[in-house]
């Protein structure tokens, strides 16, 4: 049996990170920011209601969507990013579904599903186990504007339009604190790696879904 692990953390935490050291430890990942730029591409159906709600200037001259261009609009507008919350997320859902039992087919030992919005999407109750990849708000402000290109403005609007870390690490199994080096972090996952791998021998029933 599986172990199902929802790996969770705000913006500019350093959760990708601690994806990709699950992953060099033997974890299936599946990315929910990658299900989510597929969910959109051209042609699709979730594309054309974004365009339908708010027109053809969030498209490129390639007829992609133009994240940037979209951020500005719903960022600001709770209302604006429920909507497209809602768009997008349910075929992202269907997409992590099957993707989640055809590893539990292959009888992978650890699914990692890396959910930015895991705790704001209410799917706590689809994993064994939550981790929370952590980090204190100046410096994750700090990386967005030093690393991502964001102005400090355009930076706090996203932050703001999270749930507050200090609520989802009251509500998480296990959170690593990204604060340090990354032979810090990396020491961090170790253990936590560790305690999951124990966690997988002991899994007895599959998680209702």
């Amino acid at each position: 049996m599986s172990l199902l692990v929802g790996l969770t953390g705000n913006i500019a935490s350093g959760k990708s990170t601690v994806a990709r050291a699950m992953v060099r430890r033997g974890a299936t990942l599946i990315d929910a920011d990658v299900l989510a730029r597929r969910a959109v591409e051209p042609g699709s159906e979730a594309l054309a209601r974004i365009v339908e709600r708010w027109g053809s200037g969030i498209l490129d001259p390639d007829g992609q969507l133009d994240r940037a261009a979209l951020r500005t609009i719903v960022f600001p507008d709770h209302d604006a990013l429920e909507a497209l919350n809602g768009i997008v997320h349910p075929e992202v859902t269907r997409m992590r579904d099957r993707l989640v039992a055809e590893a539990q087919e292959k009888g992978d030992r650890v699914i990692v599903s890396d959910i930015p919005l895991l705790f704001e999407r209410h799917l706590t109750g689809e994993f064994h186990r939550i981790v929370l990849v952590d980090a204190p708000r100046p410096l994750r402000l700090e990386r967005l504007v030093r690393d991502r290109g964001l102005d400090e403005a355009g930076a706090l609007e996203i932050i703001a339009a999270q749930m507050p870390a200090e609520l989802k690490r009251a509500r998480a199994d296990f959170v690593i604190d990204n604060t340090g080096t990354l032979d810090e972090l990396d020491a961090a996952v170790d253990g936590v790696w560790a305690a999951l791998e124990r966690e997988a021998d002991d899994v007895a029933v599959p998680l209702p879904r």
